[in-house]
This record gives C-alpha cells, sequence and structure tokens, in this order.
C-alpha cells in the first residue's frame, strides 16, 4: 500500500481553504478540521491494517513522515478548538491573559517533555540512523525507559515515535496560533497582524512553495539584511497568511533531495514575471 505525503498535504490544505473561505468562527472550523482529520487518519488505519507495507522503507516512510502530519493537525486542531470553547471573553485585558498564560504553560511543557528528549535532537537533527528502530512496527525498546504513554497507543499502527512527531508538529502549529491571538500592540517583537483582521489573506499555492520562497529570501539576505532567523522568518509569514507551516526544517530537506527542479517555485515565479511583462509590450 503506498499513501503519498504531497497528496495526504494538498486534501488537509483543500479543506482547510473551504472551511476558511466560510469564514466561520474559529471553534466551529477547528471542530470541523477535527472531524475531517479524524476520519482521514481512520481511513488510512484501516488501509494499513487491511494490507499492510510493501517494504521496510514504505513502513518507515509511512511512520515518520505521513502518519505525524495527519496526527499532528489533528492533535492541533482538537486543542484549538478546546481553547475557543473555554476562553472566557471575547477581547479585553481578560483575553489577552487568558492566552498569554496558556502559551507560558506551552512553553513549559515543550521545554519539559519535548525539547530536551534525545528523541527531540535526533529528530531535529535530520538523522536517519535510527529510523529502524523508531519507526516500524514492534521495535519498541522499552530498556529506553519510555513514558507510560506508550502503554495508551495501538501498537498495530503506532510506533510510539511517530506520536511524538506528531506532538513536536502540533505544539509547533499551537505555538504560532497563540501568538496571532495575543494583542500585537503589546507584543510587537513575536506578531505581524491580528489573526482576525486579515483573514482575506491568504497562500492559494503550496505549503512547499511558500517554505522555498521563505528560504531564497533568508539566504539571500533579502529581509533585514539577513539578521532575522529563518523561524521567525517563517513565523511572519504564517500570521501573515494564516497559514501553519508545520516543520519547514525536514520540507527544506525533503526539496534539496527532490527530483528535476529543487527551485520549482522560484523557476515557475521568474516564468510568470517574464510573460507577464511580456503582455506591456
Amino acid at each position: 500500500m503506498e499513501i503519498v505525503l504531497s497528496k495526504i498535504l494538498s486534501q488537509i490544505r483543500h479543506q482547510e481553504g473551504k472551511l476558511s473561505s466560510q469564514m466561520m468562527r474559529t471553534s466551529e472550523e477547528a471542530f470541523k478540521m477535527t472531524l475531517f482529520l479524524n476520519e482521514m487518519l481512520c481511513s488510512i488505519k484501516a488501509k494499513v491494517l487491511q494490507t499492510g507495507f510493501a517494504n521496510e522503507e514504505q513502513e518507515i516512510d509511512f511512520f515518520k513522515s505521513i502518519k505525524p502530519q495527519i496526527l499532528g493537525k489533528l492533535i492541533y486542531y482538537n486543542k484549538v478548538f478546546r481553547i475557543e470553547t473555554t476562553c472566557p471573553v471575547t477581547n479585553g485585558q481578560i483575553h489577552q491573559s487568558y492566552y498569554e498564560n496558556l502559551l507560558k504553560t506551552l512553553k513549559s511543557e515543550y521545554k519539559e517533555s519535548i525539547c530536551n528528549e534525545d528523541f527531540y535532537r535526533y529528530y531535529r537533527a535530520d538523522r536517519t540512523d535510527r529510523d529502524r528502530s523508531y519507526f516500524r512496527l514492534g521495535q519498541i525498546n522499552y530498556h529506553d525507559g519510555l513514558k507510560s504513554g506508550v502503554f495508551e497507543i495501538d501498537l498495530s499502527f503506532s510506533t510510539y515515535y511517530d506520536n511524538k512527531i506528531a506532538h513536536i508538529i502540533a505544539n509547533e502549529l499551537l505555538y504560532t496560533y497563540m501568538l496571532t491571538k495575543i494583542n500585537p500592540e503589546k507584543n510587537p517583537d513575536t506578531i505581524l497582524l491580528n489573526g482576525d483582521a486579515n483573514k482575506d489573506i491568504s497562500w492559494t499555492n503550496s505549503q512547499n512553495a511558500l517554505i522555498e520562497l521563505i528560504y531564497a529570501l533568508y539566504a539571500s539576505n533579502s529581509i533585514a539584511y539577513g539578521k532575522i532567523g529563518i523561524r521567525k522568518l517563517a513565523l511572519i509569514f504564517q500570521v501573515l497568511f494564516r497559514t501553519p507551516l508545520n516543520d519547514i526544517h525536514h520540507s527544506f530537506h525533503r526539496m534539496k533531495t527532490r527530483s528535476g527542479s529543487r527551485t520549482a517555485f522560484l523557476d515557475q515565479l521568474k516564468n510568470s514575471l517574464e510573460e507577464y511583462m511580456d503582455k506591456d509590450l
């Protein structure tokens, strides 16, 4: 059984765009995305359990790159729904304090349970030497002193570490979301625009296209003479276009090894601009 990541991400983006265009409340949008992603994950799980994987490489790719993207967004949207349906007010100091406290809690949990782990460093370093241990079914090493969550997952559809990647992705999306909810006047260094004020501004190309553009601007020192880091630069674009970018580090490394042109979007931009210029001749 072969599941293509680009197709999965395209389906998710399509549903996000469809719901966003309906201008519904954030809580309602998050709820509908939760249902959509849960149904998608259940459908894929049924196929995996029925047909399995063609080879080891396909299995590793699924649990390292594909499932975490779906589960990560599912966790994210479910948390957004819970956050929005328990928010005490719609504006004012209490509203701001609510999101600021949530952000502090998120940062604390991130430091305690994610970034200090050996696996986090393995994942961030884009290593592959332990992929066979981390991303194959039935390979869990309990001598590593794993957290009790390992006993709560379905081991027929999880290697435990795919869940950990999903939580990394969800936390990064939540971090961006929290920043968009905090008052920009009191947080000028972390947010550009209020999330509700620019709903009509959206990125309508692929996620990889935006990441390619961000890295090009970063590599060319075109913004603030290159003094802005890639993470902050990505955050600016995420806030501006209301588009979560998941893990841009891994997306960039996949671009470096993809077949054909490694700068497909930039090539397309050049061609589009030249065609537009030719119209005026």
